[in-house]
């Protein structure tokens, strides 16, 4: 059965096409006053020159942004090389970056201005014009982009990241992606009735979780006392799966199609895991 559009708007995710020029807390702003919702949060930062992927928590779904924020992000972007290099060249000196390395944050950003590890998965170069690069790159949760194009540049005589993109932030990418003026078509057509639109853009968070986490299965008569924040007992569970989670990890619980909450595996004898998410 389809979940009623107020339950959605309570506890849903929008896959945001960012456009760039304002800032990521801006599009929450607008957002949030377009939906009538009480609070809107991204799960990962844009600077307001980047674009891209930005995925949105729609008020109780907001206490989810964790699990969603602190995974493996993708772009696509132009690097402005200062002097004349051949392709070959720079894809031998971005090569070395591939992998982990140490990078210090960019003076502007939000975070402590510490050295600390990040790893880069994959720098490929697609088109060249001249002095300019165009380049696709997947990397570790908080890496820096344009402070990794200026670590590049100075093997290389100097080079800055021109424009940016972000195409891949964890499980949301830009095959599913949603302009401002495609939810603003989507909210006003709902406002007449017709909610078929905003059905396709809100992405039910429940849905979303279990793509980034195990599914376990209750017993039905557990309900109600899990409801309450009472932990889970070996005897709550209809499955030996939970027994592959590791300890510490987390995971969704439901009964059928019923979303109970998000759970961290402990081992305390009956007691299998603690509630850190209670959707009452």
């Amino acid at each position: 059965m389809e979940k009623p559009i107020q339950e959605l708007l309570n506890f849903s995710i929008i896959n945001m096409d960012k456009p760039a020029g304002p800032t990521s807390f801006g599009v929450d702003s607008i957002v949030k006053k377009m939906l009538n919702a009480k609070k809107i949060s991204h799960a990962g930062t844009l600077d307001p020159a980047v674009g891209g992927v930005l995925p949105l928590m729609i008020n109780r779904a907001c206490r989810l942004s964790d699990y969603f924020m602190h995974r493996n992000k993708a772009y696509a972007g132009i690097m402005r090389v200062h002097r004349e290099i051949e392709r070959k060249e720079l894809e031998k000196e971005i090569s070395k970056f591939i992998g982990k390395i140490i990078q210090l944050p960019p003076v502007k950003s939000r975070v402590k201005r510490v050295e600390r590890e990040r790893e880069v998965f994959s720098f490929k170069i697609l088109e060249q014009d001249g002095k300019d690069f165009l380049f696709e790159t997947e990397v570790q949760a908080g890496t820096y982009i344009r402070k990794l194009c200026d670590d590049i540049g100075k093997q290389i005589g100097g080079a800055h990241m021109l424009e940016l993109r972000r195409t891949k932030a964890g499980i949301f990418s830009e095959e599913s992606i949603v302009s401002l003026y495609q939810l603003e078509e989507a909210v006003n057509e709902w406002k007449k009735g017709n909610e078929k639109e905003l059905r396709k853009i809100l992405i039910p968070a429940d849905e979303a979780l279990v793509k980034v986490m195990p599914k376990v299965e209750i017993k039905e008569e557990a309900i109600k006392q899990l409801l309450t924040g009472k932990p889970l007992f070996k005897q709550d569970v209809l499955s030996e799966k939970e027994k592959h989670i590791e300890l510490e990890d987390k995971f969704a619980l439901f009964s059928e199609n019923r979303f109970i909450g998000v759970y961290r595996r402990v081992d305390e004898g009956e007691i299998i895991a603690r509630a850190e998410f209670v959707f009452n």
